[in-house]
């Protein structure tokens, strides 16, 4: 007999539970990259070309019901066509499906549905290259940054998700048995059951839409919350290679692939919006700027909402022991997927005094100019430059560029990069440009694409202040901390407790995902898993156990003989 799917994959989910609870990072997919290709069961990356090529200018066909025509809002900032057209359905009919599926998946148990969110990963797994040529070509993203956001460390990110919401759902016991205080302490016993909330909706990031979207899609999946996706016009591709294939795994196990559905439209028809405010939605995930997560919490009260804001990621300066390091650090974080990862940062605070370095006392002057000559330097080489920047997509990007130079000294303009194989791709250098602390109405708003402030402050204690302020309240993903000094280092801590963000002290090169996937899921991580869903409790009087007869008079006699 075929084993199911919990426990084909049930070694690997232990092993991650195991981990998450031991405060360990488990990252079974990347380790397995290490490996051959065809080992590790990864389609080869000539394989996955030929693929990705063969959607173009065709068809996606999803076979999802209320489909009403077809779409296409894509287009390449490396110029590939055709674009690929997708169907527009009835949000509303989607949703109605979503609730219909929802009752068998609810029975299936969280041990199926663990199971078949491993298999539906493990199947993504070996299209990594296909979904990172789709991110590559939808977001602009270098095809390096693309497999990153996309491949085996995205599915370790979703793995951990499912992990987590596994464990939560094992924690509910299935039966209760205690003694009641009254009429002479009757025993009672009942059941316990995890209600999914209900229908859920993944608004799709445009930047990274398989790195943000992954935890909320699992975890609502393993709780028993059908899904329903809507990417971002710009990069519906990402999103519906995984709609697609989830929806052939639910469907070979005997599921309704209603379970996790599509939803694309043309912009102006604001499908995100009209979908987060449907009655029959009851979870939301999303991940982006902050001005669409308060309208989705004013908005949309019938939902819990998990909205995870970009915001605005912060470096504080106060010292350092390797001041080249710190610049060249900064440099590429600027510079990094056109300033668009988890922890390119906005906002630098430094003291108007300067700060003390192993190269003797720096300026605020000083720290521009060397910032500056490092992104030069760093995008002197064309090869170089490509893999870093990545190209734009977004009018809003170009626009952001223009008028934030404005505001003040400009420290490093932005200015067009040549890519070598793409010459009609729209690279840009990033903006670095000089404010004062009371400049806030310009460094609170959260900008789009490479561009950074350098924020002169009263001191170190005025930064710290300064972050604490305005992440707590326009959000951050990442805030960072450049000290030598251990009493500034623990009050950046409480700072960024206060503030409710994650903080890195005295990294300089920040990769784009710099802690485990458990750290970043919004709501805190267990949170964001216990919020979908109830447990119900049931309970009745116990039934009287069968009294003990006594013993007759023959097995008196016969126990007593015995002695």
């Amino acid at each position: 007999m075929r084993p199911g799917p919990y426990e084909r994959h049930r070694e690997l989910l232990q092993s991650v539970v195991r981990a998450i609870a031991a405060g360990e990072c488990r990252r079974p997919f990347t380790e397995a990259t290490g490996q051959d290709a065809a080992d590790a069961g990864m389609r080869s990356t000539r394989t996955a070309g030929k693929v990705f090529h063969s959607l173009l200018g065709r068809p996606f066909e999803l076979g999802q019901p209320g489909e009403l025509g077809r779409v296409r809002t894509e287009s390449s900032p490396y110029g590939l066509a055709p674009p690929i057209d997708y169907p527009r359905c009835d949000p509303a009919e989607l949703v109605a499906a979503a609730g219909h599926a929802a009752a068998g998946w609810r029975a299936a148990g969280p041990y199926q549905r663990a199971g078949l969110a491993v298999e539906i990963l493990r199947r993504l797994n070996t299209r990594s290259h296909e979904l990172a040529l789709a991110v590559h070509h939808t977001t602009g993203q270098p095809l390096q940054g693309a497999f990153r956001a996309a491949g085996p460390r995205a599915q370790d990110r979703a793995l951990e998700a499912v992990a987590q919401a596994f464990a939560e759902s094992e924690r509910v016991p299935a039966d209760l048995h205690w003694k009641s205080s009254e009429r002479g302490g009757r025993p009672l016993q009942g059941t316990c059951t995890l209600v999914p909330r209900g229908v859920s909706l993944l608004v799709g990031c445009p930047d990274f839409p398989l790195w943000n979207g992954y935890p909320g899609l699992f975890a609502s999946l393993v709780t028993g919350n059908p899904v329903v996706v809507a990417p971002h016009p710009r990069s519906v591709l990402p999103l519906a290679i995984t709609v697609r294939v989830a929806r052939q795994v639910l469907a070979e196990a005997g599921h309704s692939p209603d379970l996790v559905t599509l939803a694309v439209a043309e912009p102006e028809r604001q499908v995100h919006r009209r979908l987060a405010t449907d009655p029959a939605v009851r979870i939301v995930d999303y991940t982006g700027p902050a001005r669409f997560a308060d309208w989705l919490e004013q908005h949309a009260r019938q939902a819990v909402v998990f909205a995870n804001r970009t915001g605005l990621n912060t470096v504080v300066v106060d010292s350092t022991d390797d001041y080249r390091r710190l610049v060249r650090g900064l440099a590429l974080a600027s510079c990094r997927c056109n300033g668009t990862v988890r922890t390119t940062p906005q906002n630098i605070l430094v003291p108007e005094r300067g700060f003390t370095t192993d190269e003797g006392h720096k300026t605020l002057r000083d720290l521009g100019a060397d910032l500056g000559d490092a992104v030069d330097r760093l995008l002197g080489h064309p090869a170089r430059a490509a893999r870093a920047l990545g190209a734009i997509t977004a009018d809003e990007v170009r626009g952001a560029l223009t008028d934030a130079a404005r505001y003040g000294p400009v420290l490093h303009a932005s200015g067009p990069v040549t890519h070598p194989d793409h010459p009609y791709a729209d690279l840009r250098s990033p903006l670095l440009v000089r404010l004062r602390a009371s400049d806030e109405r310009v460094y609170t708003r959260e900008w789009p694409g490479p561009v950074s402030f350098l924020v002169g402050t009263e001191s170190t204690s005025h930064s710290l202040a300064l972050l604490r302020r305005t992440v707590a309240r326009h959000g951050a993903l990442y805030t960072s901390v450049h000290s030598t000094d251990p009493l500034v280092l623990a009050a950046a801590g409480t700072a960024a407790l206060d503030a409710g963000v994650h903080l890195v002290e005295n990294l300089d090169d920040l990769p784009a995902d710099p802690s485990s996937a458990l750290a970043e899921l919004p709501g805190s991580g267990v949170n964001f898993v216990t919020g979908r869903f109830r447990v119900v409790r049931s309970r009745r009087h116990a039934p009287p156990s069968a009294p003990v007869p006594a013993p007759t008079r023959l097995e008196v006699d016969a126990a007593l003989a015995d002695v």
